[in-house]
């Protein structure tokens, strides 16, 4: 691997555009107090990390709005026939932010520069926390080479707090079994991060921040409690979703909520399968230079000379 090249496709680059698009909803909700307001509608951009679609919904823009969370990437739905190649990311640097990956459907292989050989399936989340800086390289796993397979699922980033940008790096993936699932008639909630409804993740944060895997179910309604003073965003995978003021989210849309109210309500009249992310807004400077995600530009330019210094290591 050349130290000098960088992997563009992977890189905070580009933003979402921010172009609302309202759309009036037969409506299945009502007005009532503390209900959270939506700030703005992004339509996700497609994009190609190396042979990869992806879905983008933002990449380094939205801070204000979306901190903790600085990129959101949906991958896929990638179709892996009997012995082709599959997903081949190829081997980069990160520092300073921890990329979370999330699959919906399908398997993959991680290989990090911390001796991690990890082979990732549907519903169980890994989490690479680069702190100081590491390698790792994300290709599609030998059994879905072999057997073909439908790849679909999420890399979210993590921003690192100030504190820990220079924390030792580590790799973590939980089973699915690991989290747990709240379900009603109406809903059904995977808890990946943070708590919902008296039930937490597994999952270790250095600052608070939530993740919720939600399908809800033909006419059903969630009213999800959230802290007034978190940021909070709402990605839809698959449906209609009618949010507060009678708005209906489509998919490859993305909704950015104002801080303030305690509770995200959702209906829909069909179903719909999204996500649903936010936490405690960093409040800290944000620079950004490709797979490094630091507070000034001398922690960029010290990145950049421990990587080609060989000093994250190698796989």
């Amino acid at each position: 691997m050349l130290r000098r090249r960088f992997l563009k496709g992977s890189a905070i680059v580009g933003a979402a555009v921010a172009t609302p698009r309202w759309l009036r909803a037969a409506s299945g909700m009502w007005a009532e107090g503390g209900e959270r307001k939506v700030a703005k509608v992004l339509e996700c951009k497609r994009t190609m990390v190396q042979n990869v679609p992806v879905l983008r919904g933002f990449a380094g823009d939205q801070t204000d709005l979306v901190s903790p969370f600085v990129m959101l990437d949906e991958f896929g739905p990638l179709q892996i026939d009997p012995g082709t190649l599959g997903m081949d990311i190829k081997a980069h640097p990160h520092a300073g932010v921890a990329p979370t990956t999330y699959l919906l459907s399908g398997s993959g292989r991680h290989t990090d520069s911390l001796d991690n050989d990890l082979i990732y399936r549907e519903g169980q989340f890994m989490v690479f926390s680069s702190g100081s800086g590491a390698i790792h390289e994300e290709v599609s796993s030998m059994e879905i080479r072999r057997d073909g397979g439908v790849v679909h699922g999420f890399q979210i980033w993590l921003n690192l707090p100030a504190a820990h940008k220079f924390s030792p790096p580590i790799t973590t993936l939980r089973d699915k079994a690991d989290f747990p699932v709240i379900e009603t008639e109406a809903y059904r909630i995977k808890v990946l991060m943070g708590s919902a409804f008296g039930q937490a993740a597994p999952t270790e944060l250095h600052s608070p921040a939530f993740y919720y895997h939600v399908h809800l179910n033909p006419g059903g309604r969630l009213d999800l409690p959230v802290a007034p003073e978190h940021n909070a965003f709402v990605h839809i995978v698959e449906g209609q979703l009618e949010l507060e003021g009678q708005r209906e989210l489509s998919p490859q849309q993305l909704a950015l909520y104002h801080r303030g109210g305690d509770v995200l309500r959702y209906f829909s009249a069909q179903g719909a399968e999204f996500i649903v992310l936010g936490g405690q807004p960093l409040d800290e400077p944000v620079v950004s230079y490709g797979p490094f995600v630091m507070n000034n530009r001398d922690q960029i330019q010290r990145c950049i000379a421990d990587y080609r210094a060989g000093r994250m290591g190698e796989l």
